[in-house]
């Protein structure tokens, strides 16, 4: 199968580079034609100011030409794939491709719709500019000839919100980038009166839950249990607020760190956290730190709902589920893993778990979505 990936994805999220090596672990032959205007931009829906988003309109306006322009006249594949983020990439692609007779599959990954204006709050719902982009959105998933998503349950919810056949959008899993977790390796055992270190990681928006830390943490401040926060972007604000009115002193917060020094941070951690919100898109995902979490063998805390039991079911030491934006259901988590003192051992854990999230799984999971999918002319068929 020869898979031509085109468009502006973006190749600084973990996403984009997994798929593209789990397609070629596979035998897939997959050629580029890639416009990097997302370089430098961690948060998109943080790009401010004028000049900003000016500068990032001029990127689009240069990059599109080109890009069509060796769209047309590149040899013909099998698939066309459009990469996340693709609104406007779906939309010219299936122009073109369509007219070449080339079946366009679209990884939407993450709706901007459900984003902005469902989970984050950043557009009023019922707006214009709210309106407007539902209906974009909904043209581009209704005109791409395949949909997949990251999980099941973010697949229902896709078809939901924009009226897709149930059953129409596939799902492949976000994976990890194994080499650079699995060799974390196990933490060194702990001392009898060492304080349990408890790490979150990732962006500071509503699908985190980083108040429902923030205060399950208050409720532990007493117990010997040290918390990393590692992160920045919409509720910064607000954590800030809620640290400076009541510290915490065993709450240490990094703004950031670089992508590779991750591995240090988890290999410091007894204890991983991975997401709390308690809007419908965090119970519909499975965030890329509960795959590195899971590639690294450390125990996790992360909120319960139908997307994360695809991948994991509780298990004590191991894997603990919790009802979004309930702090006392974390600290009481926490408190269960710090009473039990597995984690002083170093035992890693979820080896069973390691041959679903590789490269190869990926792969094995977008053959198995698009050869059926082909041979029916488009749509997955959900069994």
């Amino acid at each position: 199968m020869r898979v031509l990936l085109w468009g502006t994805y973006d190749t600084g999220k973990p996403r984009a580079r997994i798929l593209t090596r789990g397609l070629r672990e596979v035998g897939i032959t997959v050629e580029e034609i890639h416009a990097n205007v997302w370089e430098g931009v961690e948060d998109k829906s943080q790009v401010k100011g004028l000049r900003s988003r000016l500068r990032l309109l001029a990127r689009w306006a240069f990059a599109y030409p080109a890009l069509i322009w060796r769209l047309a006249r590149a040899d013909k594949p099998d698939v066309l794939l459009v990469g996340y983020p693709g609104i406007l990439d779906a939309l010219i692609a299936t122009c073109v491709g369509h007219m070449r007779r080339i079946p366009v599959a679209w990884d939407v990954f993450i709706s901007l719709y459900d984003t902005m204006i469902e989970d984050r709050k950043l557009l009023r719902s019922g707006s214009v500019p709210a309106r407007l982009l539902r209906r974009l959105e909904r043209m581009a998933l209704h005109r791409v000839d395949i949909v997949f998503m990251d999980t099941q349950a973010h697949a229902r919810r896709i078809e939901m919100l924009f009226d897709l056949p149930p059953g129409s959008c596939g799902a492949i899993w976000v994976g990890t980038e194994a080499e650079r977790f699995k060799s974390v390796g196990t933490p060194s055992p702990r001392a009898a009166d060492a304080p349990m270190k408890v790490l979150f990681y990732g962006q500071f928006i509503p699908l985190h839950g980083i108040s429902t830390i923030i205060e399950a943490a208050r409720e532990l401040r007493d117990e010997p249990v040290e918390w990393t926060l590692i992160g920045r972007g919409q509720e910064a604000p607000a954590t800030r607020g809620l640290l400076q009115a009541d510290p915490l002193p065993k709450v240490q917060w990094i703004e950031w760190v670089d992508y590779d020094q991750l591995r240090s941070w988890i290999a410091q951690a007894d204890l991983c956290l991975g997401i709390f919100g308690t809007s419908e898109k965090a119970a519909s995902v499975i965030p890329n730190k509960v795959f590195q979490m899971v590639a690294a063998g450390r125990p996790l805390i992360t909120r319960d709902s139908p997307a994360i039991r695809e991948l994991l079911q509780p298990s004590p030491g191991h894997v603990y589920l919790v009802p979004g934006g309930d702090p006392e259901a974390l600290a009481d988590a926490v408190r269960q893993h710090l009473e039990a003192g597995r984690w002083r051992s170093g035992i890693a854990c979820h080896r069973e778990s390691l041959d679903l999230i590789g490269y190869q799984a990926i792969g094995t999971q977008f053959l198995d979505l698009m050869q059926p999918s082909l041979a029916h002319g488009g749509r997955p068929k959900n069994d």
